[in-house]
């Protein structure tokens, strides 16, 4: 067995595995990166630009269907799924490509192939040939989905999100267990493609929402395109000649169907059971998970560092690289442990409508400011621009403090929702107050004018008191 020493080893070349490297090879040249089975992140290979890649063409195909209500008539609709697929996959090898070739730059002595696990708090294996002594190490190993033992039933027709972008056609119907962002999703892009779907959920969510107005909004929009069952109670599952059959029970009646495949997206598993974590010698909760820092992703006191999602904090892409900027940057420094700048939370599904949070969610301002917060809100049924372009369907709800007027978060369900939440989430970091917000320019006729007549709305709201010294500062979602 090889045998290597070095300051720094990252287990984990995905997203915050590779912005760890970088950072951490800026103080040391005595660093590796390690990777178990194959270069290119999460993201690129079977996240976010290959999922969105199919929702485009979902909205094409959409657009197409309802443009008569503009006066534009254009026939039928016709989706060809093998040519949906082709782009799909090789738009989505474009995206591959230059991840991977820019991991394969990396200096050949700073980089190695195989699965890793502790023998010791500073001993790696990677893949039985190469012993690793090291300083510090970053754990940056990523999630992979979740499959509970019951979907087992589906056999060869279970899949995953990653199986989806490899399809070379598009079946004629799918079961969807999962509401979440995946999906909502993935069951809305199908289903607008021409795929049969059902949606599946046991406690009546859908997109992660967590506002109750919001998401009793949400369930009447969706169910008008979607065949939903978010509150079923699933009986049984078999593989038939036919496909999945299952059997389930809602509103107390049981039903039955059958589908081509079972798409299990019941959330993602951290990565974290086969590095033989308990020999680290680090701190592990009740589910096995290393007790860490959120703001130096430091275990405990020790040497070792966790990034990305398989620490399962904030498991999007852009937290994921700040996370492994930080833990990289405190591996390469190392003792020199310091905070890193963790951004205001914001996270977005590329459904339509769009759903969309900010900052605290209703739940945390209550948790946080009891009694000390107001909502201000806007139906987009009858915005004007929203209205226009024919996506007038949604709630956008908002959160400032009473006392110091602070904007502490929202939740949205609306078109162009994905810019709203930029706007408010750069808002939140800036600790601007409502009254702060409501000086800035809105242009005539944007969907943005919305917004301000919720802001408006909050800010009437708003008990003020004076304008400074008196801010709850455990509500301002940049403290």
């Amino acid at each position: 067995m090889d045998k290597r020493e070095v300051d720094v080893a990252i287990i984990g070349a995905g997203t915050a595995g590779l912005v760890a490297y970088r950072q951490a090879a800026r103080a040391t040249d005595r660093v590796v990166l390690i990777e178990g089975e194959q270069y290119g992140t999460t993201c690129a290979r079977v996240g976010c630009m290959p999922s969105k890649l199919l929702i485009a063409a979902a909205e094409r195909a959409h657009d197409v269907r309802h443009a008569g209500q503009f006066g534009v008539h254009v026939g039928d609709v016709q989706v060809d799924g093998r040519a949906v697929m082709e782009r799909v996959r090789r738009e989505r090898d474009r995206f591959v490509e230059p991840v991977v070739k820019a991991a394969e730059a990396l200096p050949e002595e700073h980089r190695l192939m195989g699965h890793a696990r502790f023998v010791g708090s500073h001993r790696l294996v990677v893949g039985e040939h190469t012993e690793v002594q090291a300083g510090r190490i970053v754990i940056a190993t990523g999630s992979r989905p979740h499959i509970p033992a019951p979907f087992k039933g589906a056999k060869d027709r279970l899949i995953v999100n990653d199986d989806v972008f490899d399809w070379q056609d598009l079946p004629e119907s799918v079961a969807v267990f999962g509401p979440g962002v995946i999906g909502l999703e993935l069951g809305q892009a199908l289903a607008r493609l021409g795929v049969r779907v059902r949606l599946f959920g046991v406690d009546g969510g859908i997109g992660g929402l967590q506002d109750g107005k919001i998401l009793d909004r949400a369930r009447r929009i969706f169910a008008e395109e979607l065949a939903l069952s978010l509150s079923a109670k699933t009986e049984t599952i078999t593989r038939t000649d036919q496909g999945v059959e299952i059997t389930f029970s809602e509103d107390g009646r049981t039903n039955t169907e059958t589908f081509d495949y079972l798409l299990a997206a019941t959330g993602r598993r951290p990565n974290i059971d086969h590095l033989d974590i308990q020999n680290a010698g680090i701190e592990l909760d009740d589910k096995g998970m290393p007790e860490f820092d959120p703001y130096t992703l430091r275990c405990g006191d020790s040497h070792i560092f966790i990034a990305g999602d398989v620490n399962n904090d904030r498991p999007l892409l852009h937290e994921a690289a700040d996370e492994g900027r930080i833990a990289g940057k405190n591996a390469g420094t190392w003792p020199d442990v310091r905070t890193g700048l963790r951004k205001t939370p914001v996270s977005v599904v590329f459904s339509d409508p769009q759903i969309a949070r900010v900052g605290y969610t209703l739940a945390q301002v209550g948790e946080r400011c009891q009694g000390c917060f107001a909502v201000g809100e806007v139906s987009f049924d009858n915005q004007g621009r929203s209205r226009v372009i024919a996506k007038n369907a949604g709630l956008l709800r908002v959160y400032g403090e009473h006392g110091s007027g602070l904007f502490m978060g929202a939740e949205m369900l609306g078109p162009a929702a994905e810019h709203l939440a930029h706007l408010l989430a750069w808002a939140a970091q800036q600790r601007m107050t409502v009254k702060t917000m409501l000086e800035m320019p809105f242009y005539h006729p944007v969907i943005e004018e919305g917004l301000r007549t919720a802001l408006k709305g909050l800010n009437r709201n708003l008990q003020m008191g004076p304008e400074q010294g008196d801010e709850c500062m455990e509500c301002g979602p940049g403290g």
